[in-house]
């Protein structure tokens, strides 16, 4: 059965909106793990609002493009519109890293604190 590691983010409404993404990808993987969650500057944006961020990993048999596809209807469920990131505004954020042994993010998977998630939930990448 496929593995795949997301990463979960958001620095806006980040309190409320990192549990609904909990809540709602253990409802559609309910042996999902998840590593600690982490406060972390931002990258790319002006916005100094910090970022909730948090790694975890399920195993389905779904594909990967079903995956993508949930993954946005929780970013949406969580309000997240298109022309919010122009805004620096991330009600919320859900990557696909890996699907398997395929790395679809691979400068995602650098970052300490998804190195720091994936050491904790003993994933070796």
């Amino acid at each position: 059965m496929p593995v795949c590691i997301v990463c979960i983010g958001s620095n806006y409404s980040r309190r409320e909106n990192l549990p609904l993404a909990r809540c709602k990808l253990q409802a559609l993987y309910p042996a999902i793990r998840f590593a600690t969650e982490q406060d972390t500057v931002p990258l790319y944006f002006k916005n100094p609002a910090l970022f909730a961020n948090q790694v975890a990993l399920f195993e389905t048999e779904q594909s990967k493009e079903a995956i993508l596809g949930a993954l946005k209807q929780i970013e949406r469920l969580a309000g997240r519109l298109p022309g919010d990131k122009q805004q620096e505004k991330v009600c919320l954020d859900i990557d696909l890293l890996c699907y398997d042994d395929e790395v679809l993010k691979p400068n995602d998977l650098k970052r300490m604190y998804v190195q720091d998630g994936l050491k904790e939930l003993q994933i070796e990448r």
